[in-house]
């Protein structure tokens, strides 16, 4: 049953789990294909799974480009350009071959994204997101300059020592962020005193670099909960 929601979107009521649904069963249908070696009864079945999935999206996304009040914004919003790509590979696969153009086929992992419509904490971390959007992008902002200030710093430590591993800036950029994530993926790693010294310094600073993004999402995520409550008494009718 076709429904609107207080803000005149469309809301397919229970069918909205079989959408859910068939979200999950077309992505392990994707992995699936992938399989080697599948006989020709099971290709037929991966396909026929892949045109049912594909069907349901495309019901879906006529619905609601159909019966959406603002029609335009849903078909150029974030969810409505989702749904399309969802879509998009499988008709476009009439046209060209997809076979040699597999970063089209690769689009359907957007189907994954669909979920966020209906899950409802997926839609809480978007509002954390956009509630601490801005304090996020001065630290990217911060952690990006302590990167290159990271990866030149490393790079003066360990060039003269291991000019084979740290070749120019970039491979102390890969090795800053290996480090200040506190990854360390040991295939390039200071020698010297040095340079071991001012890794030190460098790892307790990706500690902290780890944990102001946590806090940040952590603080928003209360945030957008208590908006979320927030809107629900509001909408609530009364008694």
């Amino acid at each position: 049953m076709i429904q609107r929601d207080a803000k005149g979107q469309v809301y397919l009521g229970k069918w909205e789990l079989l959408v859910q649904a068939v979200i999950v069963i077309s992505l392990l249908d994707f992995a699936f294909e992938t399989l080697p070696d599948l006989s020709v009864a099971q290709q037929l079945i991966v396909r026929s799974i892949e045109v049912f999935t594909i069907s349901v999206f495309t019901l879906e996304y006529l619905f609601r480009v159909a019966f959406s009040r603002q029609r335009s914004k849903y078909i150029f919003g974030f969810f409505g350009i989702i749904d399309l790509i969802s879509i998009l590979p499988f008709f476009l696969g009439f046209a060209i071959d997809l076979r040699s153009l597999r970063a089209f086929r690769m689009l359907r992992l957007f189907r994954i994204l669909k979920l966020a419509r209906y899950s409802r904490a997926i839609r809480r971390f978007h509002r954390a997101f956009v509630i601490s959007r801005e304090e996020l992008v001065l630290f990217a902002v911060s952690a990006s300059i302590m990167i290159y200030l990271a990866g030149v710093g490393i790079y003066y430590f360990e060039h003269k020592a291991q000019p084979e591993v740290f070749r120019s800036m970039f491979d102390g950029l890969w090795w800053a962020v290996a480090t200040l994530t506190t990854v360390g993926f040991g295939d390039c790693y200071p020698i010297t005193a040095g340079g071991r010294l001012f890794t030190f310094f460098i790892l307790i600073i990706g500690l902290g670099i780890i944990a102001v993004p946590t806090g940040l999402v952590a603080s928003a995520l209360s945030k957008a909960r208590l908006e979320e409550d927030k809107d629900e008494n509001d909408n609530s009718p009364p008694e």
